[in-house]
């Protein structure tokens, strides 16, 4: 019978739609286990690719760093022996001219130069002139996890799009054994996908709050079909920070002045306590317009990616790692 020594991977989700998404991976399922009065956290216990994983969402209606890291540390407190954590969701991209992101894509961070890979955006001070410093620094995963992130990404280049795109094929696989997820993670297909240009805000006329139907077509930025129907996988920083992001002039800017590939709102809580490694499913650009239909969609894919990492990253290498006893965090969303 599995103890709680026995789960050293934990998995953490922000919404329900999230958990649902993580729930699509599990292998097998495993019977619950008595918890502490001082955790509130409520589990779901299964088996994904070999490893014994802990799934627990945050509560509901609460989002942002600190609500992560209160779920994460309890959940560290229940399960002693967690090595590594998969925190999967969903958050917003950051299209431009180097990087053609679009929705249902997913966005992995990866160190780059003295950036760990996540920046936290509302951390700094005001600077004469306007400027805004970006101060502290968050910790990079470790050695472990970025080899079997390197070996996956070698592995995604290697194959043709067309003929067997790993997530996509994931995707339907998962769909096909589940019908009734169709409807609310299928892909709404790319005629659905439309960015606008980041100097037209959304259209409230007429009151229609929740549609881009009365938006100007005529401001969208005209982009190439892709040939594929695979979710293309973006490496670089992701800013995370308790503030949420809905101005597109605004994401530009810190564009320009990162480099940055998605927004979210809460590995930045996570990262120097917990190494982490976040990966995010794209369903919108993170501006003023609507995109709610992708947010299934994004995150399943986020789920299917994260399966796919824990498939290349063996049990046994992880009950062998010899590291320092941290537990190291690999959120996606």
């Amino acid at each position: 019978m599995l103890t709680h020594d026995d789960y050293l991977l934990g998995w953490v989700c922000a919404l329900p739609l999230e958990m649902a998404a993580a729930q699509a991976m599990l292998d097998e399922k495993h019977p619950e286990l008595p918890s502490p009065s001082t955790d509130d956290n409520a589990y779901m216990l299964g088996a994904i690719a070999g490893h014994n994983v802990v799934i627990a969402g945050l509560p509901s209606g609460s989002y942002g760093t600190n609500s992560a890291t209160r779920v994460l540390s309890q959940m560290r407190s229940t399960f002693p022996r967690l090595e590594v954590g998969l925190m999967v969701g969903i958050r917003g991209g950051v299209p431009s001219d180097s990087n053609d992101i679009r929705l249902g894509d997913v966005v992995v961070s990866k160190p780059t130069g003295s950036c760990g890979g996540v920046v936290r955006y509302d951390s700094g001070k005001a600077l004469q002139g306007g400027r805004f410093e970006h101060t502290g620094s968050l910790n990079q995963p470790p050695q472990l996890l970025l080899t079997h992130l390197s070996l996956l990404q070698a592995e995604m280049m290697g194959r043709t799009e067309e003929a067997d795109g790993l997530i996509w094929s994931g995707v339907q696989k998962v769909l096909g054994q589940n019908p009734h997820l169709q409807r609310k993670f299928g892909c709404p297909g790319p005629d659905q996908d439309t960015l606008f240009s980041a100097k037209y805000p959304h259209s409230a006329e007429g009151g229609l709050k929740v549609s881009c139907a009365r938006c100007d077509r005529h401001q969208t930025v005209s982009r190439t079909l892709r040939s594929s129907m695979e979710p293309h996988v973006h490496y670089g920083i992701i800013v995370s920070g308790d503030q949420v992001m809905k101005d597109s002039e605004a994401r530009d800017r810190l564009d320009q002045e990162l480099g940055i590939l998605c927004f979210e709102m809460e590995a930045a809580g996570l990262m120097n306590q917990l190494p982490s490694l976040v990966v995010r499913g794209i369903c919108d650009y993170f501006d003023s317009h609507k995109n709610k239909e992708w947010q299934g969609y994004a995150a399943l894919t986020a789920a299917v990616y994260s399966k796919l990492f824990l498939s290349r990253l063996k049990p046994r290498t992880l009950k062998q790692w010899n590291k320092p006893r941290s537990l190291s965090l690999f959120a996606i969303g």
